[in-house]
């Protein structure tokens, strides 16, 4: 098979025989190519660039760096990268904070393996990915497969509603552009929005500009 239609994958977790596990699996799909495994975030951070992953598989708790810190710094590095959380956590406390940092699915370790491999296809595809346990986990709190702005992106929804550039946004805000970038790009994928003017017609119909909008 051509290696331009892999998909490259990279797995970040703590324990060894998990990793191993996992990496085994999908090495018996012919479209992953599974490009390392790592044993924490601060290593996936530092190595994003040479691995180029397309997918990372995203334990939570890890040492050095937990998957919540290394999701933001990996988008903020490398914003094409899909983040697809592999947990043993089910609470939707776990769940809905991988999300508002931008991991586009998450997946309990007990799930077949070919929900992995599901789960890979469509965060491929642009899609939000959450298996059945998670989404019984959350239960109310994702309507329609769609989950809520953070309170910082909603922040940053209503400066780019007023027609600041990402520049301007970051000077305000006392951040990177970078960061503007990426938590643009995140609310546009929630939103199911792809352009700015998109947005700013949402901020309208929603009351943003006016202080009175709620997500």
């Amino acid at each position: 098979m051509n290696d331009m239609t892999r998909t490259r994958v990279l797995i970040v977790d703590d324990h060894p025989l998990v990793a191993e596990g996992i990496r085994a699996l999908l090495e018996s799909f012919e479209d992953i190519d599974v490009v390392g495994t790592l044993s924490n975030g601060r290593e996936a951070v530092d190595q994003i660039d040479t691995l180029a992953p397309d997918v990372v598989l995203l334990d939570l708790n890890m040492p050095c760096m937990g998957g919540l810190t290394a999701t933001e710094l990996l988008l903020e590095r490398r914003p094409e990268t899909r983040i697809l959380i592999l947990s043993m956590h089910d609470s939707p406390e776990y769940i809905g904070a991988a999300l508002s940092h931008g991991a586009m699915g998450y997946v309990l370790k007990d799930v077949p393996t070919e929900d992995v491999k599901e789960a890979i296809e469509a965060v491929m595809r642009g899609e939000k990915f959450l298996c059945t346990g998670a989404q019984a986990a959350m239960g109310p709190k994702i309507r329609d497969g769609r989950e809520p702005l953070t309170e910082r992106e909603q922040t940053i929804l209503l400066e780019l509603a007023q027609g600041k550039s990402n520049k301007e946004v970051a000077a305000t805000l006392d951040i990177s552009v970078r960061t503007v970038e990426t938590h643009r790009k995140n609310i546009k994928r929630k939103l199911g929005i792809s352009s700015t003017a998109g947005l700013t017609r949402y901020a309208l119909e929603h009351g943003v500009l006016q202080g009175t909008g709620r997500f």
